[in-house]
C-alpha cells in the first residue's frame, strides 16, 4: 500500500500561519480547521494539534489548547471516582460536594 500524499506540505502551512500571526494568542480549533482549509489534509486533530504545538514551540508562538478531551481542567474530567477522600480535606468533609 503506498502512502497517502497530500496535496501541500502541511508542515509549511503551519509554519506560514505561525508566522503570520505573530504574537497573537492562537486557538488550537481555529488553526487546525485553517490547515485543513488550506491544504485539504485528512491528518486527525490529534496529528495535526501535535504538529502546531511543536512548531509554535519552536518558534515561540502562543496556542490555546481548545481541543478539550477528558481531562482539558473541567471540573467533571470525565475520570470516575477513586473512592479515596482529598487528602486536602478533613476526614469529615470527604463525602461532600464542594462548588
Amino acid at each position: 500500500m503506498l502512502p497517502h500524499v497530500e496535496s501541500r506540505d502541511v508542515a509549511a502551512s503551519v509554519d506560514k500561519l505561525l508566522a503570520e500571526q505573530g504574537s497573537a494568542l492562537l486557538s488550537m480549533k481555529a488553526l487546525i480547521a485553517a490547515v485543513r482549509e488550506q491544504t485539504g489534509t485528512e491528518r486527525s486533530d490529534a496529528d495535526l494539534a501535535g504538529l502546531i504545538t511543536k512548531k509554535a514551540a519552536l518558534l515561540g508562538v502562543a496556542v490555546l489548547s481548545d481541543l478539550g478531551g477528558p481531562d482539558s481542567g473541567r471540573p467533571d474530567s470525565g475520570r470516575p471516582d477513586s473512592g479515596r477522600p482529598d487528602l486536602g480535606r478533613s476526614p469529615q468533609d470527604a463525602g461532600r460536594k464542594f462548588s
